[in-house]
């Protein structure tokens, strides 16, 4: 197997890139806080740093993972924005989070946009879901923006039960 480094995306406001050991404090203060309850925490600074971990052999494993969110403006790592499928997912999901002071910017939905775009184009996937915890209304306002519609309920084996929004196909969007 040989290793995978992420590409570098930009878009006018961010740069997606891949995880770097300085990402991970910003993150682990993400997951120690209720704030991230829709993506899998809070969780002890041990358990941040395994999905840390988890997070950069992801992206060796399937050649794909999470880009860490970085804002021109202020060069700081706002969140996560990428395409996650580990071991128990149905497919390979259109998945993102946002650390609580980059909120309310459009950050997640430009991010997306173009995590979506790379998937597509450059992955060459045909279709794309985003998986939500029902009652995270922001996640669902946010895949909705996007174009993604409801398609079923199923039992994510690391959250419980899950929503699956499926996401127009890529001649959909061109």
């Amino acid at each position: 197997m040989t290793l995978t480094n992420a590409p570098t995306l930009e878009t006018e406001r961010l740069i997606l890139r891949g995880p770097q050991l300085a990402d991970f404090e910003p993150l682990a203060v993400f997951y120690a806080s209720d704030y991230c309850a829709g993506f899998g925490g809070p969780m002890k600074r041990d358990d941040a740093w395994r999905w840390f971990a988890c997070n950069i052999g992801h992206w060796h494993i399937h050649g794909y993972g999470y880009f860490s969110i970085v804002e021109k403006s202020s060069g700081k790592h706002a969140g996560l924005s990428g395409i996650w499928n580990p071991e128990g997912w149905p497919e390979p999901e259109l998945g993102y989070a946002l650390f609580q002071e980059f909120e309310g910017k459009g950050i997640a939905y430009e991010a997306s946009v173009r995590s979506r775009q790379w998937a597509y184009g450059d992955l060459g996937f045909k279709t794309m879901s985003s998986h939500i915890v029902p009652g995270n209304t922001r996640s669902v306002a946010l895949v909705e923006k996007l174009g993604a519609v409801y398609e079923s309920t199923y039992t994510n084996p690391h959250m419980g039960e899950d929503q699956i929004f499926r996401h127009p196909a890529p001649e959909a969007l061109a």
